[in-house]
């Protein structure tokens, strides 16, 4: 009688490991993503998941946040000369299942493969359990992301002392959460302007910014929070599109951007766009999310400027 067939996740298991042990995966290279997973061997999102857990539980892979699960580096060989066995890091159920363990297991997952790979199910294979057990710390995903969020904001240490001055500190509050969402680049996207999540310490970190600002109504001032607020989320929403087209494409950005330079040289030199053309040629033409965060904080900054000196004159400039 024939064997059955092996399931699908042991079959790309085993292939990718197949990789690992002949060196076509050396350690620190990046393994397929879940996503490149279930577009190479048209397998759903949850046995893509599944391929990376066991991999990761058998201690060839390691999540690296802002890069992705990369080929672990391998035990050295006990002094007897025998093979050591692979070690892994100690899973979060080795020291029991928790909320506040759930939630770091989740913030750890996001940070490594984005907020879209993040499932119930991915964060319980982190403790090594089913995802039934989570539900006895967090009602869900989207309680659990709110969590994340929360903690996340949590994390940030304000500076002592505090910047005098309504525009250094509106300027170090913008910064405080550009470096936030820099470290976890899910963050920015899972934040909304339209439909605010409850969330007092994001809600904190807002009102610290604003604290300087006087003699300003509260309308025109809660405007100025929420526009600086769109500018840094809006700009810093580029982190996971940046992320997860690096672990699409196995390019990061300089190395897309080199790809690209014969197809974009190709429409420059076409004499149809001069302005683009132009920055090819500039010494500072660099246009990155850091230079665009940078530029539109200053004139931001400039414009609120203007408006704090019309209304200390006692103009709202109608007229």
């Amino acid at each position: 009688m024939a064997q059955p067939a092996p399931p699908p996740y042991r079959r790309i298991t085993d292939e990718i490991r197949r990789r690992i042990d002949t060196g076509e995966l050396a350690p620190g290279d990046r393994v397929p993503s879940t996503r490149r997973i279930t577009q190479e061997w048209g397998v759903a999102m949850a046995t893509a998941t599944k391929v990376l857990t066991t991999l990761r539980q058998e201690g060839l892979v390691r999540a690296v946040p802002g890069v992705g699960t990369v080929v672990a580096e391998p035990p050295s060989p006990r002094a007897t000369g025998a093979a050591a066995p692979r070690e892994r890091r100690p899973r979060e159920t080795d020291r029991g299942l928790s909320r506040e363990s759930v939630v770091r297991a989740g913030v750890r997952v996001a940070d490594a493969e984005g907020l879209r790979a993040l499932s119930m199910r991915r964060v319980a294979a982190e403790f090594g359990v089913s995802s039934m057990a989570l539900y006895r710390h967090v009602a869900g995903k989207d309680e659990l992301v709110l969590l994340m969020a929360e903690a996340a904001f949590a994390g940030i240490e304000l500076p002592e002392p505090a910047p005098d001055g309504w525009r250094a500190r509106m300027e170090a509050g913008a910064r405080l959460q550009w470096e936030l969402y820099r470290r976890h680049p899910w963050l920015a996207q899972y934040l909304s302007i339209t439909r605010p999540q409850p969330m007092p310490r994001a809600m904190a970190l807002i009102e610290w910014t604003m604290a300087r600002v006087t003699g300003i109504d509260p309308v025109t001032l809660i405007h100025m929070a929420i526009t600086l607020l769109n500018h840094v989320l809006a700009t810093a929403a580029g982190f996971e599109d940046d992320l997860e087209a690096e672990q699409e494409t196995g390019l990061d950005q300089n190395q897309w951007m080199a790809a690209m330079e014969p197809v974009f040289e190709g429409i420059l030199t076409s004499g149809s766009y001069p302005m683009y053309a132009g920055i090819s040629g500039a010494d500072d033409g660099v246009v990155n999310l850091e230079s665009i965060f940078e530029f539109g904080l200053a004139r931001l900054l400039d414009g609120m400027a203007t408006l704090i000196d019309r209304q200390a004159a006692g103009s709202d400039g109608a007229g």
